[in-house]
């Protein structure tokens, strides 16, 4: 079944929470509390959380969708919110890049990521910055295919768990 991209709609919010939490949980369930997994999953990915995310004017969403279901989606935000210093440098935050398991290695990711470098370029951005989870290795291979190096570590809470993390940044200019 072929995979379209576009722009969400408020009409999204119901299926993209539900995306996000789904894609979450299919990846990283196992390693956390049910207690601190549910209070991320409510923080994160509620729709309310995520109504409140397409509102916000420096963040960005791209959709796929195979079928009329949503199977993958890509937020990017104008600005940084990690812990990284910018040094006057403008730089997009690739916030999150999830895909289904029924569509990783279809091409999705790559589309995704093909349109996040995009906007990048649109916003004249100096780099693109991201984290990613310390263990996972396959979306790490991914990032460096595109040009993404590790230049540090950071955390990332879910509920009261402390995940480490690699921060990865890609020179645009």
């Amino acid at each position: 079944m072929p995979v379209t991209y576009r722009e969400p709609t408020k009409e999204d919010v119901p299926a993209l929470a539900e995306l996000g939490r789904e894609t979450f949980v299919e990846t990283f369930a196992h390693l956390y509390d049910p207690e601190d997994l549910n209070s991320f999953l409510e923080q994160t990915y509620s729709e309310d959380a995520v109504r409140a995310d397409m509102d916000d004017p420096a963040l960005s969403y791209r959709l796929a969708e195979a079928g009329g279901k949503l199977v993958g989606y890509c937020k990017i935000a104008d600005g940084v919110s990690l812990d990284y210093d910018p040094g006057g440098k403008k730089v997009m935050e690739l916030k999150q890049l999830y895909i289904r398991a029924s569509h990783q290695g279809s091409g999705t990711a790559q589309m995704l990521m093909q349109w996040a470098i995009e906007q990048a370029k649109a916003i004249e951005a100096d780099e693109i910055l991201l984290s990613v989870f310390s263990e996972n290795i396959r979306a790490q291979r991914f990032y460096k295919r595109y040009g993404f190096s590790h230049i540090g570590d950071t955390v990332f809470m879910v509920g009261n768990h402390q995940d480490h993390e690699f921060l990865y940044l890609k020179n645009m200019k």
